[in-house]
């Protein structure tokens, strides 16, 4: 059953990107695609962010996570370089959690 799922997941992960081949370049050309396509990271991102910064199973939970996170966004507004980010989130999370 496990393998019978696995392959299924396979396939249609492979047919979807064979869809999203498939579309005509005039269609992906258009202003309003060429928007959707280029926010869609964007936005995708931003959720995942936000349910593992703020979620802990079906529970909303406001923790040393979200402390991470503004000091992340923080060291990102003063264009720090990725690992300082990284490193600022990490020590603030944990100096948090310390308290």
């Amino acid at each position: 059953m496990t393998w019978t799922a696995i392959l299924l997941a396979g396939a249609g992960c492979y047919l979807l990107k064979l869809a999203g081949l498939s579309v005509p370049p005039r269609v992906l050309e258009r202003p309003l695609v060429e928007r959707i396509a280029d926010l869609l990271p964007v936005a995708l991102l931003s959720a995942l962010i936000g349910v593992q910064v703020l979620a802990s199973g079906p529970h909303l939970v406001l923790d040393a996570r979200l402390v991470g996170l503004g000091a992340a966004v923080v060291a990102l507004l003063l264009r720090a370089p990725f690992i300082v980010v990284v490193l600022v989130a990490a020590a603030s999370a944990a100096l948090v959690r310390l308290l």
